[in-house]
């Protein structure tokens, strides 16, 4: 009796066991199922819905604006990267076309201008957005603003170094450079460079176009598509070159999010009708801040009642110093990046010894990827 009471306590023992074995099998199933399920689900709406397209589409101008640019192809192909890249040049560059119609009033020196409290002349505050946080620049007089560039030949220099070499109290990275494989040494410019009212670097002769952002002897915000020639007749003091300007005489240019050229870290410049310069500074590709679409730069300028805005040099190169320190976060791991020119702000800027590194160079010489 004993023996049969056992070997049937064995036999629902067994039966149990493989019951749970049953059902864990089932469960395992069943969830690799719905884990396959939920992915064609996911892809379906990735690749074949519209709000997964727009997702899909800011996925691809982010990696865009990066060094992994070649990733947007196994978003949105090989053919089309060429074609979104192709197209947003060809925006910028229209961009540059629409002329200034002088909104810009800095003449504060007219016997008929009302006496106004006098301005500090660099305030910053802080400013964010649902993916984004960062700084925001007012200097209050635009000819306090000089274009800075290294010290020594054949290699950039970072911002925080030219602050401090040159005694200024503020620094913002400033134009584009050719940068091979984003490992280049900073030292070669892109388009034109001029300080202190002489062009320092130019490969585009005078006749040649140039997307510009500078201030002319006015201290007037000068952004968009010049020929080098025009420059030199306008006056301009300082400039770089970069793209795009996006508010062109208090309108702004870039219509939503999705023509926003990817979410990444920002510098970018504007003017408000006080002759007012801001710098919007934005971090990105961290966790306290993912980064920010032009749309979102530009929305930020037009509150602040900026009529001129153009864009800078942004993602790793994105960098703010106020007092020797750098206020911001740069997305590099390793710090700060070497660049060919910088915003700085001097109380006394006609004292900058600021000298120029290309003078007596074979432009067509210098190797951007020789460190």
């Amino acid at each position: 009796m004993a023996v049969q009471q056992t070997t049937s306590q064995q036999s629902t023992r067994l039966t149990k066991v493989k019951r749970k074995r049953s059902a864990g099998m089932s469960f395992i199933v069943y969830g690799v199922l719905g884990f396959t399920l939920l992915s064609v689900m996911s892809l379906c709406w990735f690749f074949l819905t519209s709000s997964g397209s727009n997702v899909r589409l800011m996925m691809a101008d982010t990696l865009i604006t990066t060094q992994h640019r070649e990733w947007a192809k196994y978003l949105i192909g090989s053919t089309e990267l060429q074609k979104r890249v192709e197209a947003y040049w060809e925006e910028f560059d229209k961009m540059g076309d629409e002329k200034d119609k002088g909104f810009v009033e800095i003449d504060h020196n007219s016997p008929l201008t009302p006496v106004v409290a006098k301005k500090d002349l660099v305030t910053i505050e802080p400013i964010s957005g649902t993916n984004f946080k960062g700084q925001l620049v007012t200097i209050s007089d635009p000819k306090k603003l000089r274009i800075a560039v290294p010290e020594k030949a054949g290699k950039g220099e970072k911002v925080s170094s030219m602050v401090k070499r040159t005694g200024a109290i503020l620094g913002v990275n400033g134009g584009g450079f050719i940068d091979p494989n984003w490992e280049g040494n900073g030292f070669q410019p892109e388009g034109i460079v001029i300080s202190g009212g002489k062009i320092f670097y130019n490969d585009k002769g005078m006749n040649g176009t140039v997307q510009v952002v500078g201030i002319d002897k006015e201290g007037r915000m000068i952004a968009g598509k010049y020929k080098v020639s025009e420059l030199v007749d306008m006056g301009v003091q300082e400039a770089v070159s970069f793209s795009p300007r996006f508010i062109v005489n208090g309108v702004g240019q870039i219509k939503s999010q999705a023509d926003g050229w990817g979410i990444a870290p920002r510098t970018s410049m504007a003017q408000t009708k006080d002759g007012s310069i801001l710098f919007a500074i934005i971090d990105g590709r961290q966790k306290h801040s993912i980064g920010a679409t032009l749309y979102d730069v530009q929305q930020i300028f037009l509150e602040h009642g900026a009529v001129t805005a153009a864009n800078l040099d942004g993602g790793a190169s994105t960098v703010l110093v106020h007092k020797n320190e750098i206020i911001n976060k740069p997305s590099s791991e390793y710090g700060e990046r070497y660049l060919p020119t910088a915003w700085l702000l001097f109380d006394h800027p006609e004292t900058a010894n600021i000298k120029n590194v290309w003078e007596g160079l074979d432009i067509r010489k210098i190797d951007p990827s020789k460190w």
